[in-house]
């Protein structure tokens, strides 16, 4: 009764750590007080590193007195050219400009502005900008959604007319140029809207000439600035390829220090252009329009260095290291495709002339120094991504020659993190090295999640608060790399342990690690914590033994479905300013908005599987163990019939990492993060096993539950090279995790051990168990048959 009654247990195990990871929501002590007016000051190019106390010093004390941030301009044109960033203002959500221009760059466009009658203005494009938008754009964005949530508002210059404009065009009031008393103007209405200028020039004298004149116009509006007002400086676009980090400001009554952030990014110091609407909404205590806005107000959080020049160091520091890891991150995983690839064609004679043959003929066994060579750089090529987010603790970005500091970080990393797993002791087992690879990646992974996601943020292997899509929480190469390296660990950890407790080994480390990728105060991705979520149910599934039938698929369906439903309804419930991305979606389904989401991510998915290095680590990684590994000859079905919790965890793997990126809309980067971990460690384990696979064990006097072979007095590992025996649960005793043969255990299989293969009279394998992790016998050579036993040695191994 109670083993018909662990897969429904074991799926409500799962389900409530899940439900319960990604409903918990963080308080961030966040701040945002009203005002009565906004005036919303927009730069193009502003960066914080054109702030000094010399040349911009109302920027400056603005700064010293407010809250600051780093902006990403993202918009829905790469890069976003001033028009397109003082479109997204006005729209709250990624908009551009419609008309044909050069990628890349930002030619000068012209906006009309006509003047009807003095005091407002009409933009005769406006129109076929919001048809341009609606129609042709995936995001539904609806320009000048922002002035049509209030009464009345101010532009002044030709890029606020475009962000202050209704989507007919209509500006309520408008003046060219700044006055040199804006007073009356400025306190006409609720909002304004003011165009100072652009900082654009790659001349550091001319940009500073730019940056003071900026700052001189700001002067001007501060000083006229109506009562109970706050005043929002930004940079509200790039000028050029390729994007960066611009400056936000606030300054007004509750805004008094502090980092600006808002819920979109969840990360202190960073907000979204499109958060620049919402917030001027809700400091004036408007509503929000209904299903238009995809940011989500600012707010400020108290945790900013009293010196405003280490504050501004900070932003500035981040955005340099932005733009080093756009250069840096190309090159990274092409080198790293390449290597993996070449690796894996060296692999391949390996594997075909590792299995040793019982009798006389055959191939010359590989020289086992080669073999150790190959071996080594396995390991390493499995610990490259893990070693490349830990290189990003060095501050490589802020030299000369950055891609020459990183390659240098990165190749003593994964040379020292190479050195710790060869010397970690039990790397002589079989499963030694995958074990000590898997625990390392998920350690790196885990360690950065838990403190913060910092190495992620702007990191090479991480992502970029440039590309606008992530800033906290785990990116897509560290949820592969991440769910690789959970899975991996259980399945070592659960081939340790009798087949009974191995289902319970896989959920309790799996679902451990459900929560950190789901919790929204660590991982915050709610579609790798439900797609990890089935993939430990599968490993549950079949850690023990056995195929995956279909009622043990159903209680892994069940089990992802449940997660999903649950926090769906959990994430329904919440106020529209504070769900997820899954929460959002299903509202967005139920309003009829929901098709643009899915086109975004099929178009993403799309455009990476095409584009990305990691398509082709997956795709390559595919083949090898398709075409390779999963052979006769190639030593993984071995592997798998002698280890199932290993055969579990790939699988659960798999299906983690398929899932977490169709629906994440990275294609195969999840998968390609994964297999760079996967793929050596099995090749490695496969070489092991086939090097042992014509190892015999010595039966003892036959009693039951005795030892199958003879240990001399060294034990168990005293041999050169470990296999697999010695990754058994006690002590290295062999046992028959299901029918010998290089197919996957049946179920019903034993303990942990190593299980032989069925050997004809031509000398090829005959029944037996395996023991490779025992030194062999005195007087038998190498490959030499053990005469069989008239009484075969028992698999059990009995308790303590």
């Amino acid at each position: 009764m109670l083993r018909r009654l662990t897969p429904v247990l074991l799926t409500l195990v799962v389900v409530v750590l899940g439900i319960t990871a990604l409903s918990a929501r963080p308080d961030d002590g966040a701040t945002r007080p009203n005002a009565d007016y906004v005036v919303l000051v927009g730069a193009a190019g502003l960066r914080w590193d054109d702030v000094d106390p010399e040349n911009t010093p109302t920027l400056w004390r603005m700064a010293e007195q407010g809250a600051i941030g780093s902006l990403s301009v993202r918009s829905a044109h790469r890069p976003t050219c001033p028009v397109d960033g003082w479109l997204t203002l006005g729209a709250g959500n990624f908009a551009a400009w419609p008309g044909t221009r050069p990628s890349g760059g930002c030619p000068a466009t012209a906006v009309t502005v006509e003047r009807p009658d003095g005091i407002g203005a009409n933009l005769p494009d406006q129109a076929s900008a919001v048809v341009h938008n609606q129609e042709q754009l995936s995001w539904g964005a609806t320009p000048g959604a922002l002035a049509e949530s209030v009464r009345c508002s101010v532009a002044v210059g030709p890029g606020a007319a475009v962000a202050a404009a209704r989507p007919f065009g209509r500006v309520d009031r408008y003046a060219p140029t700044l006055p040199e008393d804006p007073a009356e103007l400025l306190g006409s209405c609720v909002l304004s809207i003011v165009d100072v200028g652009t900082v654009d020039d790659e001349d550091p004298a001319v940009r500073a000439a730019q940056a003071r004149q900026a700052d001189a116009r700001l002067a001007r509006v501060l000083a006229a600035r109506p009562p109970r007002s706050l005043v929002l400086v930004a940079g509200v676009s790039d000028t050029d390829s390729p994007a960066r980090l611009h400056v936000a400001v606030a300054d007004g009554p509750g805004w008094e220090g502090g980092w600006l952030t808002s819920p979109s990014t969840a990360r202190s110091g960073y907000l979204q252009l499109i958060d620049l609407a919402p917030t001027v909404l809700a400091v004036l205590d408007k509503p929000m329009p209904e299903r238009v806005f995809l940011g989500r107000p600012a707010v400020t959080v108290d945790d900013r260095p009293d010196d405003l020049r280490a504050a501004i160091e900070a932003p500035a520091d981040a955005d340099r290291e932005a733009a080093a890891q756009r250069r840096v991150a190309g090159w990274f995983f092409t080198l790293l495709a390449a290597a993996q690839l070449a690796l894996a064609v060296a692999v391949l004679p390996l594997l075909r002339r590792a299995r040793r043959l019982a009798g006389p003929h055959g191939p010359e066994p590989v020289s086992p120094r080669i073999v150790a060579v190959v071996e080594l750089m396995l390991i390493a090529a499995a610990l490259a991504v893990p070693a490349a987010l830990l290189a990003d603790a060095v501050p490589w970005w802020r030299g000369d020659h950055a891609g020459l500091w990183y390659a240098s970080v990165t190749a003593l990393l994964i040379v020292g993190g190479t050195a710790a797993v060869r010397f970690t002791p039990g790397h002589e087992r079989t499963l030694g090295p995958l074990g000590a690879v898997a625990g390392l990646a998920t350690l790196v992974v885990g360690v950065d999640v838990l403190t913060g996601s910092r190495l992620q943020l702007n990191g090479v292997v991480g992502y970029s608060a440039l590309e606008g899509g992530r800033y906290a929480g785990l990116g897509t190469v560290g949820l592969g790399v991440f769910i690789a390296g959970a899975l991996l660990c259980g399945g070592w950890l659960a081939q340790r342990f009798r087949k009974g407790w191995r289902p319970i080994v896989m959920v309790t480390v799996g679902g451990l690690a459900v929560v950190i990728v789901g919790s929204p105060y660590l991982g915050a991705d709610s579609i790798g914590a439900i797609a990890l979520t089935a993939g430990v149910s599968v490993a549950a599934a079949i850690c023990s033994g056995g195929w995956l039938t279909v009622s043990r698929l159903a209680w892994a369906t069940m089990a992802a479905l449940a997660v999903t439903v649950g926090f769906a309804l959990v994430d329904l419930g919440r106020p529209a300013d504070e769900r997820g991305s899954l929460g959002r979606f299903l509202a967005a389904v139920g309003d009829g908005t929901g098709g643009l989401t899915v086109h975004r991510s099929s178009s993403s998915n799309i455009q990476t599987l095409v584009n990305s290095p990691l398509t082709v680590l997956a795709l390559a990684g595919a083949a090898l163990v398709w075409l390779a590994l999963l052979q006769p000859w190639g030593g993984l079905m071995r592997l798998f019939g002698i280890y199932p919790a290993i055969r579990a965890a790939m699988a659960g793997t798999g299906v983690a990492v398929g899932l977490g990126g169709l629906l994440g809309g990275s294609a195969l980067d999840v998968a390609g993060a994964a297999a760079a971990l996967v793929v050596p460690m099995a090749a490695l384990a496969a070489l092991r096993v086939l090097d042992h696979s014509t190892d015999r064990t010595v039966p003892d006097s036959g009693r039951p539950g005795g030892e199958t072979g003879a240990v001399p007095p060294g034990g168990p590992d005293s041999s050169s090279r470990g296999g697999a025996a010695g990754d058994g649960a006690d002590g290295g005793r062999p046992a028959a995790d299901g029918p010998a043969g290089d197919g996957a255990a049946a179920d019903g299989a034993g303990d942990p051990g190593e299980a032989g293969e069925p050997v004809g009279p031509d000398g090829q394998d005959s029944a037996g168990t395996e023991a490779p992790d025992r030194p062999r016998p005195a007087g038998t050579a190498r490959g030499a048959l053990v005469p069989a036993q008239p009484t075969p040695a028992t698999s059990e191994i009995p308790a303590g």
